[in-house]
This record gives C-alpha cells, sequence and structure tokens, in this order.
C-alpha cells in the first residue's frame, strides 16, 4: 500500500490529464465564441457601412437635384432686373399722370 500513496503516474492520470483536458477544452470554447463573436461583428459592421453608402447616395443625389447652378441663378437675376426696369419706366411714365 505504500506504495501507491503517491504514484506519479497515477497522479497525472487521475488529476492532472482531466485538469488539461478541461483547460484545452476551456480555451478551445473561447477561442470558437470569439470566432463567432468577430464574424457577428463583421457582419454588422458590413451592414452599417452599407446603410451609410446607401445615405449618402441618397443625400448626394437630393444635392444634386436641388443644386442650382451659377448659369441659372445669373439668368434669373437678368430676367428679375428687366422686370424691375419695365416696372421703373412704367412708374416714371405715370408720374405725369397724377400731376
Amino acid at each position: 500500500m505504500d506504495h501507491m500513496a503517491f504514484d506519479p503516474g497515477w497522479w497525472v492520470t487521475a488529476v492532472e490529464l482531466p485538469a488539461m483536458g478541461g483547460l484545452a477544452l476551456m480555451l478551445w470554447r473561447a477561442h470558437q465564441e470569439s470566432d463567432r463573436r468577430m464574424d457577428d461583428l463583421e457582419h454588422r459592421l458590413d451592414i452599417g457601412l452599407g446603410q451609410t453608402r446607401e445615405a449618402l447616395s441618397a443625400y448626394k443625389l437630393e444635392v444634386a437635384k436641388s443644386y442650382v447652378t451659377t448659369g441659372y441663378l445669373k439668368d434669373v437675376e437678368q430676367r428679375l432686373t428687366e422686370h424691375l426696369v419695365r416696372i421703373e419706366a412704367k412708374l416714371d411714365g405715370c408720374q405725369g399722370c397724377s400731376k
């Protein structure tokens, strides 16, 4: 009995191997879980990036639709000026009418 009290082979087989196997299993599961979380995070990032690109595209389209060119603005200014000059001429011509 005395020689079975501290047999290193028994200690390795009964305690250390199952403990090392448990640690290895824990590490493998942690690695699998981190891979799964990274894949999930990458998927959510791709979705968010796609939504951001779509929103930017829609904004660019809205800006392009509502953007006024300098030429168009000058044309409108010229037409307004012509109308104001005509109104002014009518008012100048009609000042003699009221006297």
